[in-house]
């Protein structure tokens, strides 16, 4: 029985509820008065119900899903405007017990080359990073308690924030382990992450089981219910996410949003984050095999409905996706993207030779941050290396309070602008430094509040003078 406020998996995750909703969505999709009254609703950005929301995804007329692109850009630029938040995957280890067969990792595979980083090669990958100007890592590893135990993620969290590099600093550690238990929860509040990452992979069980058919995360219900166990332990900030193309993805995009409303109805706020990565080639690993791949043209509806449903949440895609698909999904609701990311272990510092792959995914978009960062400003995007919020405890219901009522903006756009300016005095090449200056220099006059302007013009030429790290 579907119970969104229940703490067991498969009653706020619930079969027969999904089925229920895809059978209305399929029922309905030709009702376009239906349709464009979910629309209607969903214009004053309070988002929508799963069942809402899968009926749009599943409309298929070419001006509704017109019309559903203009609504998500609309609702992206209200809430978070131009702006687009850069970080990047550092992949600690990739010794693993399980057996998930989507994923090159999996204990079974004898030929993939296993590492695990030292504190040393810690600090020389962060170096790299930070000289490339990244101020935000999300921190990745497998799942195997005899190499990689809590302590040792706590060590490298701390050798990460204890790095300072010139006028580098990594001020924000998302973390992207296993699910776990409470006390280890609680440990990873402490040590001040950001944002505990755990993707679902999908939320279809039968499906879940035969694809992870040994080890720890073989349990659906001990992975599904992780989040509410991380927010239990004080985790304000949590990022849920699936693995399209492993399951049919109106299933498990019906299952993100019940989990969404789930987090909703029992702690009181959503996920800070949604990721939308599909499967991509890799190490003995073959996408095609699944046969559930999503089309470009389906997955961009997905991203858009996603940012309609959940207007409050940060949309992230990585790497995975090409140069195009990430323009495109910019202007549906995608907030955050990484930029000169490496998917192998140690990968920063010295790329792999072509008979050696410690890598978890092929990546699709190889270009440097620098270049990321160029293009976005040519788009007329502000990259973003701002963590003002995390560090100034605005996270959990705080953070989505001023998000949900719009003021967050007010925030948000100066503290970019104040990293873009930090990123061009530090690191940027001539030619992006001239075009990022323009740009901040526009978006400078378009903030409203003429105190915060002050304030934020003041504090860009403390930066250009040579001090760092100013954030309102």
């Amino acid at each position: 029985m579907y119970n969104s406020k229940s703490k067991k998996a498969t009653e706020f995750i619930d079969d027969a509820e999904i089925r229920r909703t895809l059978a209305f969505a399929e029922e309905n999709k030709d009702n376009l008065e239906m349709v464009r009254d979910i629309l209607k609703r969903a214009e004053d950005c309070k988002g929508l119900n799963y069942r809402d929301a899968m009926l749009l995804l599943e409309c298929e007329d070419p001006e509704i899903h017109q019309e559903i692109f203009d609504l998500a850009g609309r609702i992206k630029e209200k809430f978070y405007g131009n702006r687009i938040v850069m970080f990047a995957p550092l992949y600690l280890s990739n010794y693993c017990v399980n057996g998930c067969v989507y994923c090159p990792y999996h204990g079974q595979n004898k030929h993939i080359t296993r590492k695990k980083l030292t504190q040393e090669e810690i600090v020389k990958e962060v170096v790299a990073l930070q000289d490339m100007g990244h101020k935000r890592l999300a921190l990745e590893a497998g799942e195997d308690p005899k190499n990689n135990p809590i302590e040792y993620i706590l060590e490298c969290i701390d050798t990460i924030y204890n790095i300072k590099h010139k006028n580098g600093a990594i001020r924000r550690v998302n973390v992207n382990i296993a699910a776990t238990t409470v006390e280890n929860y609680k440990k990873l509040k402490d040590a001040g992450i950001g944002t505990y990452i755990l993707f679902q992979e999908t939320y279809n069980k039968k499906s879940y089981e035969a694809l992870h058919p040994s080890g720890p995360k073989s349990d659906y219900a001990y992975h599904t219910e992780a989040m509410d166990r991380a927010m239990e332990a004080g985790i304000d900030d949590v990022g849920c996410g699936v693995l399209f193309g492993l399951e049919m993805y109106k299933y498990d995009f019906v299952g993100i949003l019940m989990h969404a409303q789930h987090l909703e109805d029992t702690f009181g706020c959503g996920p800070h984050t949604i990721s939308v990565p599909r499967v991509r080639p890799a190490d003995d690993i073959d996408p095609d095999t699944f046969d559930n791949g999503v089309p470009d043209d389906v997955f961009k509806r997905i991203i858009a409905v996603l940012r309609i449903a959940v207007p409050y949440t940060g949309i992230i895609m990585s790497t995975r996706e090409s140069k195009e698909m990430r323009a495109a999904a910019l202007h549906l609701g995608v907030s955050q993207i990484s930029g000169g990311s490496r998917t192998s272990v140690g990968g920063y510092v010295e790329e792999e030779a072509e008979d050696e792959n410690s890598a978890q995914f092929d990546v699709s978009d190889t270009r440097t941050l620098g270049q990321v960062v160029d293009w976005l400003i040519d788009e007329g995007h502000v990259p973003s290396f701002c963590t003002a919020c995390y560090r100034e405890g605005r996270t959990g219901d705080r953070f989505m309070s001023l998000v949900k009522s719009g003021q967050i903006a007010n925030i948000c756009q100066p503290n970019a602008l104040m990293t873009l300016k930090e990123y061009l005095e530090d690191y940027a090449e001539e030619g992006t430094k001239k075009k990022g200056e323009a740009l901040i220099n526009k978006r400078l006059e378009m903030i409203p509040n003429e105190k915060v302007k002050e304030v934020v013009r003041e504090h860009l030429n403390d930066i250009h003078e040579g001090r760092r790290d100013f954030r309102l």
